[in-house]
């Protein structure tokens, strides 16, 4: 596939690079996969018993426009999945949506799990990854894409966090991949003027971030102005910008060049996701590299996408693809492709963040990623925090997840924040 964009082409060689190497890598450890599937095999007989499920709002700090919740409430609203089995193993997810950034609320993500998704995994191998995934198909069809993405990401990462405490091994190890790591982090600038920017700016430096992404769109003048500004404070970082599809397609194509001029690497999600022949214009156009978001859920639509010529890569979010499974197979399509592709986030949490964590660093991820959960929120659930220092994460070890969680964290967490009470599938 051909891509005019001299950014996209550089990246395009690397990630072809990255998928033989993925290729060989792949075929050296089969057999240590064979002999894995027969030491795990008795572990067949191993159920899921129940699931809890916790609807909780994690306290926030500094502006960010999509903590605003209904009637006042404010924080980063999450379900927290709890996935036990008739042996007594836990595997931990999240859910975490938000109505400013799809269709999924707390509500109705509580919802969906209590009385959709999770009762059909009740009974199920919880080593079944693919079939549990194919059981939640059935029982919410989808529409253009996945149906409820956001709410199933949280029963995804539950079970890879299961599936690797009862193998007694980490995802990386379950994926036969590297665990990779230290991962670099990206610091967002969400501003609503250029003296916040620079106060914003200035924060993240104080951390030891180094690479920024910004919010933009729907104003060029002052978009252009903001990536003007990050650039000179930080001539050596990676500049990102996006849109969340808040540009109409005269306007893109009009303000990508100059945000190129300004400084920016890559532009993200400039148009919603149905804009074909936007996505086509802009790609054609060649002014930056185009990344889609919004819009890829699942590996179909992201097929489809690249047969459209619409992108020049993703903007990986596990937690809002349907989770690890899902996302998994969006980054081998990519490296396929010989396209370009990101890690970001949705403002993660501790839990989902070290799902995203664990998978990017198992590719090899070099490129900061956009997860800002650390940036934003203040506080956590787990024993012992994920390790952030100098705007670096490290990529948490051990099975699973590589994270304990405290559930008595969890349960003061729901009762300060949501009031709601523990459900049980």
């Amino acid at each position: 596939m051909k891509i005019k964009s001299k950014h996209v082409s550089a990246m395009s060689d690397d990630s072809k690079q990255l998928s033989r190497r993925q290729f060989l890598r792949s075929s050296a450890v089969a057999p240590l996969g064979l002999i894995t599937a027969v030491a795990y095999a008795k572990q067949t007989t191993v159920k899921i018993e129940h699931i809890d499920l916790f609807a909780v709002r994690y306290p926030t700090k500094g502006y960010f426009k999509f903590f605003t919740g209904p009637r006042g409430a404010y924080g980063r609203g999450a379900v927290i999945v709890k996935i036990t089995t008739d042996s007594g193993s836990i595997g931990w997810g999240q859910s975490i949506p938000s109505p400013l950034w799809s269709y999924e609320t707390l509500e109705t993500a509580t919802i969906v799990l209590q009385d959709y998704l999770g009762p059909v995994l009740i009974g199920r191998d919880p080593l079944d990854i693919d079939g549990a995934h194919e059981a939640m198909e059935r029982a919410l069809a989808p529409g253009f894409s996945t149906a409820m993405p956001i709410a199933r990401s949280g029963l995804d990462i539950a079970l890879h966090d299961l599936a690797g405490k009862l193998k007694g091994r980490s995802l990386s190890q379950m994926w036969n991949r590297p665990s990779g790591g230290p991962l670099k982090l990206s610091w967002t600038v969400n501003a609503r003027t250029l003296n916040e920017a620079e106060k914003v700016i200035d924060a993240g430096y104080k951390r030891g971030y180094s690479n920024f992404n910004i919010k933009v769109a729907p104003n060029p003048k002052f978009d252009v102005g903001l990536a003007r500004l990050v650039r000179k404070r930080a001539p050596d970082g990676f500049l990102w910008a996006d849109a969340n599809g808040g540009y109409d397609p005269a306007t893109a194509l009009a303000v990508a060049p100059k945000l190129a001029d300004a400084g920016v690497d890559v532009l993200e999600a400039p148009l919603k996701p149905n804009r074909i022949s936007g996505y086509q214009a802009l790609k054609k156009q060649g002014a930056l590299p185009i990344l889609m978001d919004e819009g890829v859920v699942s590996p179909v639509e992201l097929t489809e996408f690249i047969r459209l010529g619409m992108l020049d890569g993703v903007a990986m979010k596990p937690s809002r693809c349907g989770g690890l499974l899902p996302a998994k197979k969006q980054i081998e399509i990519i490296q396929d492709a010989g396209l370009m592709w990101l890690g970001s986030g949705l403002t993660d949490p501790d839990i989902s963040m070290a799902a995203a964590l664990a998978l990017y660093g198992a590719f090899g991820l070099t490129r900061p990623v956009a997860l800002n959960g650390p940036q934003f929120l203040t506080a956590d659930v787990l024993t012992k925090p994920l390790t952030i220092a100098n705007g670096t994460a490290a990529v948490p070890s051990g099975p699973g997840l590589g994270i304990e969680v405290d559930e008595g964290k969890v349960a003061e967490l729901m009762k300060g924040t949501t009031g709601s009470k523990r459900i049980e599938i």
